[in-house]
């Protein structure tokens, strides 16, 4: 729950002490020992949550512009805007 919610340390504090009130909840020591760790690893463990729900490919790149059709066999479609996008797809990490 902690990581998934990202908390700051207010909402930590916050969540804890409600988990201690719990009946079968946590000890006032453990919920020490948990907030001293997610006060220590918090970036690493947000990091790897987002890596984890990433696909293989990433986005590496995107360029894009807007045609104008000069020629054409039917005048209607003469000055019909076109669009052109590039996407460049790279593995995660690379």
């Amino acid at each position: 729950s902690i990581a998934s919610a990202d908390m700051d340390l207010n909402q930590l504090e916050a969540f804890l002490t409600a988990q201690t009130k719990k009946q079968g909840g946590i000890t006032a020591d453990q919920a020490a020992v948990i907030a001293k760790f997610w006060k220590n690893h918090r970036i690493k463990i947000h990091e790897s949550l987002i890596n984890q729900s990433r696909w293989d490919n990433v986005l590496k790149n995107m360029n894009w512009r807007v045609d104008l059709k000069s020629q054409s066999r039917h005048v209607d479609q003469i000055n019909t805007p076109v669009a052109i996008v590039e996407m460049e797809l790279g593995k995660n990490g690379q």
